[in-house]
């Protein structure tokens, strides 16, 4: 049986690096791991750390679909959610507010984009703009209400800053307003970053994991019920992340949860309890000077990671296995030396595999990704960006 590295390599020998591939198989595994453990809670695919249209068809339509499965779409801008509807995706969600108010002004005149697409909102403010884009003081749109899901143990804050929501009486006053100005109100969102987005390296972590997950139990049940009573039944209770999908399915109140790194595991998914890392997603560069007999100057790669500046941040060699950066230059713009006894084997031309450090944003700086069969056989499908979409 071939390797992970020795089928990359051969279906992709004739190519010129940088380039970047997927081992569809892993991917394949990935997708059926991330049902298996949502426990039968559907799962909404984060299209942000996908950013590939063929890889979203790819998971959508696995045969992993429906009851139990993968369904609808979380996306990370309007004008990509409206881009995907006009391709015939039909339940995407929005994971942030927007103002975009060109898109707005489109979203609010096409039957078929209000009906498919969901706005993510927080604050009463939110709507203004909608209203503003529609020049409409009724626009019906469907509307989820994004809430603080982080751990507040007096006066620290366990989490990212998002929502400023958190009660129950909070979410249903917002919930109030927009029903009162026409939308319809049709969920809530909760993200736990604290539980889905932080790697298990220590006790006092998974203690504070636990902890979060006992406090939110409590209180997103609480919010349910009051938004419920104040507009009717939820049609989405949405949670969770990559890492947190056990935590979030198990609760009653939650119909759906999200994921996407999962697909591809980058490098910061890699210390987790609640899963083993099959990384899917890497990208090759070329050796292009030997400045010394023990280094090897690489061409790109310095495709640095969103989040805090920090070595989390960078790409990582990972084959052949042992080599690394170099401290005082990292992942440059357009050259990155590596170091360590491989690299006095690698010869000018060699190619170098990286993974990166977050999932999709992998594909903001390849136009391609070459999708890699068991068989070897490979297929090249453009990302967002080789369709010419940049959507921030």
């Amino acid at each position: 049986m071939t390797s992970t590295r020795e089928r990359l390599d051969a279906a992709t020998r004739e190519l010129d690096p940088p380039l970047a591939a997927v081992d569809l198989g892993t991917l394949r595994t990935n997708a059926a791991d991330l049902v298996r453990r949502a426990g039968g809670t559907p799962v909404r695919v984060a299209s942000k750390s996908v950013r590939c249209r063929a890889v979203l068809e790819e998971t959508l339509g696995t045969g992993l679909t429906g009851q139990g499965g993968f369904r609808g779409i979380m996306s990370y801008s309007l004008r990509e959610a409206i881009w995907l509807v006009r391709l015939g995706a039909r339940d995407v969600l929005m994971g942030y507010p927007t103002v975009d108010r060109g898109a707005l002004a489109e979203l609010a005149s096409d039957p078929l984009l209000l009906e498919s697409i969901t706005l993510m909102v927080d604050n009463p403010a939110q709507l203004d703009v909608v209203h503003d884009a529609a020049g409409s003081a009724a626009v019906p749109a469907r509307v989820c209400l994004d809430i603080d899901a982080s751990l507040r143990v007096g006066p620290l804050h366990l989490g990212v800053r998002r929502s400023p929501l958190r009660t129950p009486d909070e979410a249903a006053a917002v919930a109030r307003e927009a029903k009162r100005r026409g939308f319809a109100v049709v969920g809530v969102m909760f993200y736990e970053a604290q539980i889905a987005g932080l790697q298990d390296t220590s006790a006092p972590i998974r203690l504070i994991k636990r902890a979060s997950a006992a406090e939110l139990a409590t209180r997103r049940s609480a919010v349910v019920d009051a938004v419920s009573a104040t507009v009717g039944e939820l049609q989405i209770v949405n949670s969770g992340g990559t890492g947190s999908l056990e935590v979030s399915s198990a609760d009653g109140s939650v119909t759906e949860v999200t994921a996407g790194s999962g697909l591809y595991v980058p490098t910061l998914f890699d210390r987790y309890h609640a899963f083993t890392p099959r990384p899917s997603l890497y990208f090759a560069l070329s050796a292009v000077r030997k400045p010394t007999p023990r280094i090897a100057t690489l061409f790109g790669g310095g495709y640095i990671a969103s989040g805090p500046a920090g070595a989390a941040r960078v790409p990582t060699p990972v084959w052949p296995a042992g080599l690394k950066l170099m401290r005082n230059e990292g992942a440059g713009e357009v050259q990155t030396p590596v170091t360590g006894d491989p690299a006095a084997a690698l010869r000018i031309g060699d190619r170098v595999w990286f993974r990166h450090a977050k999932a999709g944003e992998a594909c903001e700086r390849f136009n391609e990704l070459h999708l890699v069969e068991a068989d070897g056989t490979r297929t090249t499908v453009p990302t967002y960006r080789g369709e010419g979409r940049c959507f921030g």
